[in-house]
Formats: C-alpha cells, structure tokens, sequence
C-alpha cells in the first residue's frame, strides 16, 4: 500500500483522492486486471468514461477487489453523442449498469461540443441525477472558461471538477483561474503529457537530484499546485510509482523552472472545436 493519499473537498463537500487511476485506451478485457493492479497499489479513484467502453472492466475490478463500495471513488463521463436531456439520462443508466453500481461519485460532460449547442440542457439532466442521489457530484470535462460561464448564468448546480488537458507543457492558465474563481476543482488529464514533458532537461536534472523519477517529479509538482491527477499507465512498476508522490518535496525553485515550460501547444482537441461523437 503507498501512502496515504490527500483528498481535496469539492464545493459540494464530497471528498475525491487528489491521486486517481486512468483508464483510457485499455481494451475492456485488459481494464479489469490494470484497475486491479492500481487497487493493489493503493489507488481508490478511478476514472473512466462511456467513451473508453470499458466500464464493464471497471466495474468487475471493484467486484473482485472485495473493497467496500464506500472506499473508491468512481468517476465516468457522458459521450458526446449522448448529450441532451433524455438521452443524458438513458446514457447514465447505461453507464450504471456497465459499472454495476448504484451511485456513481463523479459525473463529467465530457466535452462541450459548443457546434450542438446541448450542453445546458444536459447539465440540467445532471442536476436532475444529483438531486435523485444516482450520482455524489457532478462536473465538466474540456470546458472553456465561456461554457463555465453560461453555464453559471443559465443552470443551478456550480460543477464540482472541470477535468481539462493539463501538463508542463500545456497548462491552460486561463481554464484553469476561470475554474478556481468559481469553486471548481481542477483535474488534469495527459497529466504527463502522454510522456514528452518527461524528457525536458529541466524535469529530468530535478529527478536527478531528488532520485525519483521524472513521472514522479512532473506528478508531484501537479499536486503541489492543487490539481487532481489520474495518470495510466499498465505497466505495475509504473502504476505504483505513479502514486508513490509523498516521500519527497519540490522547491519553490523546482516548481517555477517546472512551470516556465509552458508552450501552449495542446495534444488533444480543441474544446471550442471538438464536435465528435465517441461512437465506435
């Protein structure tokens, strides 16, 4: 078991691990060994979503582990082409059933999809979900700091997380002081930049120096910053190094020359943009 990992409170006063699991792009009939193999090493947050079709995975994994339910927090998230009121609703009680659970912690709008103009309307399904008790939270995933905005004007609930493509080399200062301003925690997904911010000399001379590994030293300068983190990973060396954040500590210097290496060159779609319906 790693360390005791922190939980940062949502402005709905649920509690989520700072530290969580991701499980995107594992097949189905791999995803139940690797979130087994994370349970193992100390995780008790997972993330998946429709999108990934491996909910199922996740769900047999928290089966076998034998944890109580209360223990792990489970996060999944709305396809694209699953937004609007009814059809949100219809989505999440396929998402429960694959899952196998009766309440899920977390729920994210996946992606705005501004083109479809949906996403309030689908929010005001999630705060339907939230006021029945079938989800603990509910959030935004990919969302600018205008869909926060309307979405602040034109429905009730504040979202609890907006999970945004965050790494040294990608950092969305303005998504994430919008998300903050308004009580909303921010998650980074690509965490590690899909790997290529490991090989910058500014992270891997830390690394050296602290005898850790680069993934650990871009991770922990994450957490020290008040971000959610759901690194993947399959390799179990890695998933546990990948929790094993809190035996060591980066300076103030550390963090600046960590944060100097911002290019605002993102790896994944543009959230204004983006208008796929994660169908296969």
């Amino acid at each position: 078991m790693s360390p005791s990992v922190p939980s940062i409170e949502l402005n709905n006063g649920v509690s989520i691990p700072q530290v969580g699991y991701g499980v995107f792009q594992i097949p189905d009939d791999e995803t139940q060994q690797a979130v087994e193999q994370a349970l193992e090493a100390g995780y008790r947050h997972i993330d998946t979503a429709a999108a990934y079709y491996n909910e199922k995975g996740v769900g047999a994994a928290l089966r076998a582990s034998g944890l109580p339910r209360e223990e792990v927090f489970v996060t999944t998230k709305l396809r694209n082409g699953d937004q609007g009121f009814d059809s949100a609703l219809r989505a999440f009680e396929d998402s429960r059933q694959a899952l196998g659970l009766d309440v899920v912690d977390l729920y994210l709008v996946h992606w705005p999809v501004p083109s479809k103009d949906l996403y309030v309307e689908t929010w005001r399904a999630f705060e339907k979900l939230l006021a029945e008790g079938a989800v603990r939270s509910i959030g935004v995933s990919n969302f600018l700091p205008e869909h926060l905005e309307r979405l602040a004007t034109e429905t009730d609930v504040v979202p609890a997380l907006n999970q945004i493509e965050l790494h040294p080399t990608f950092q969305q200062q303005a998504t994430q002081a919008a998300s903050r301003a308004a009580g909303i925690a921010v998650e980074a997904w690509s965490p590690l930049g899909q790997g290529a911010d490991l090989e910058h000399p500014v992270v891997t001379g830390i690394a050296d120096r602290l005898g850790v590994t680069a993934g650990q030293v871009v991770l922990r300068w994450h957490l020290q910053q008040g971000a959610i983190i759901i690194p993947k990973s399959v390799t179990p060396a890695r998933i546990a190094s990948n929790i094993d954040l809190f035996g060591f500590q980066l300076t103030d210097e550390d963090m600046t020359a960590i944060s100097g290496l911002d290019s605002d060159q993102r790896l994944g779609a543009d959230p204004a943009e983006a208008a796929f319906t994660q169908y296969r």
